[in-house]
């Protein structure tokens, strides 16, 4: 009868191992970590990039933008007042965000001023993308729309708008620039169902808190 000796893995072998495997894993984590990170401060900085658009537009032309009953003869990319808003102070109101207006263009016969918004600030050169023409909402971070209202929820005034946010990225949000509750402060939200309205036809029951689970729109109070 042969003997075979069988060899195994020694301590050190082993350790070794995990050793490696526990980098790999921390690399992964640390990268998640990272990128995270990068989405909020692209979320934050989007925001605040809007808000210095729009009151520096205020503070050039003495309206706000979406708004101007005077755009046409300020930008020469215009050609009708179908472009003009209502000069009532008022950027829509919350009607105006709706499953409609949140793909309208005034070019396809819309009519809001919270697609105007974008394309007033376009004209001035104040935000990046198309012409004064182009209405559409930029996307955030995590890929939902960004848009203005006014009257969001519970909170007077303008709000901007990040839609289709991860509730553990909310949460986060919350606990940096307000109280922590989602429908109190100047940053609020609403559970995204399908439409992006956020005039309180969902709004998050009293009392309950971000779920990892559930997805967003946050309004922030300019």
């Amino acid at each position: 009868m042969i003997n075979v000796k069988q060899k195994g893995f020694t301590l050190v072998e082993i350790a070794i191992v995990l050793v490696i495997v526990g980098l790999l894993i921390g690399g992964v984590l640390k990268g998640q970590e990272m990128i995270t990170n990068a989405k909020l401060k692209r979320i934050e900085s989007d925001n605040a990039g809007l808000a210095a658009a729009m009151f520096s537009y205020q503070d050039r032309y003495l309206q706000l933008p979406g708004d101007d009953s005077a755009a046409q003869g300020r930008f020469d990319v215009y050609t009708t007042d179908v472009v003009n808003g209502g000069g009532d102070g008022v950027i829509g109101n919350g009607a105006d965000w709706d499953a409609v207006d949140l793909f309208a263009s005034w070019a396809a016969g819309g009519t809001q001023e919270t697609s105007k918004f974008f394309g007033h600030l376009r004209a001035a050169g104040l935000i990046p993308g198309g012409s004064g023409t182009d209405a559409t909402r930029p996307s955030n971070a995590y890929g939902g729309l960004i848009g203005i209202q006014n009257g969001a929820l519970t909170m007077a005034g303008h709000s901007t708008i990040f839609g289709q946010i991860e509730g553990s990225v909310a949460r986060i949000l919350e606990a940096r620039l307000d109280d922590g509750v989602p429908q109190t402060g100047r940053l609020q939200a609403n559970l995204v169902s399908g439409v992006m309205d956020v005039t309180a036809t969902h709004p998050i029951a009293a009392g309950t808190l971000y779920l990892e689970v559930s997805r967003y729109n946050l309004a922030f109070r300019l």
